[in-house]
């Protein structure tokens, strides 16, 4: 390749960022509006840039606001009791957890969708009070199923004493509390969740141990025994129930 052709390439791969950002040929791709009273209007691409940006944010606050954590950490820890490795699978664990989630969400759902979203598409409230007013019913949500010695730990760290009210609380202490609690909880369920099938694994060891056929894998045996004893007690039903329960307690 001769010289001249290098240098052509390397010119047009420097004039694509700036044609991208608008530096180039008068393209408005990133602009910003003052107002005579001061407030700043976003160009429509960047609020398209701001909300894909957003979206890419959604898988994380469905994890750390909601009460995903919980449940989809006690189906994984029943797919292990049960010695099912690959069933149900991910995506059925998946769609599960977040149908649940959706179950139990519900109520603060509505009244996010009540109390913010619907004033903020008629132009009743202001983003900013919108938002406000979106984080309550979660913030409320979340201090319900935070153990105050979560908070009490992470206020610690921060250097702080302590709150007048819940409403004090800011998020950034809430939502690590939140999470931390979650996780307590889904492994206290999935305990008492794995003590009866540990009962039958057991059982089943020193039963193939006393005939003496110690080469024949426990887990192969127990494993319908397992599954006969989740079927006979309603174990689907049983569990999603308590596990909707549990937050309402």
């Amino acid at each position: 390749m001769s010289r001249p052709i290098r240098c052509f390439g390397v010119l047009v791969m420097l004039m694509i960022p700036a044609i991208a950002w608008g530096q180039i040929g008068g393209l408005d791709a990133v602009t910003v509006t003052t107002q005579p009273d001061g407030g700043q209007v976003y160009s429509v691409k960047l609020q398209i840039l701001l909300l894909m940006t957003l979206l890419t944010l959604l898988p994380s606050a469905l994890i750390m606001m909601t009460s995903f954590t919980r449940i989809i950490i006690v189906l994984g820890i029943l797919r292990q009791g049960l010695g099912t490795s690959q069933t149900p699978s991910n995506q059925i664990l998946l769609g599960l957890a977040l149908f649940l989630t959706l179950f139990v969400m519900a109520p603060v759902f509505e009244e996010i969708y009540d109390t913010a979203v619907q004033p903020y598409m008629q132009e009743k409230l202001g983003t900013e009070e919108a938002l406000s007013k979106a984080v309550k019913p979660l913030r409320t949500f979340m201090l319900a199923q935070t153990r105050e010695s979560d908070l009490a730990m992470f206020a610690e760290i921060r250097g702080l004493d302590g709150f007048d009210s819940p409403e004090d609380i800011p998020l950034s202490l809430l939502l690590p509390s939140f999470v931390i609690s979650e996780l307590k909880t889904a492994f206290q369920i999935g305990f008492l969740i794995l003590l009866p099938f540990l009962i039958i694994d057991l059982v089943v060891a020193s039963v193939l141990m006393s005939m003496g056929m110690m080469m024949l894998s426990p887990l192969i045996i127990s494993l319908p025994f397992k599954l006969m004893l989740f079927v006979l007690v309603d174990g689907w039903s049983l569990l999603m129930g308590t596990l909707a329960q549990s937050f309402y307690t």
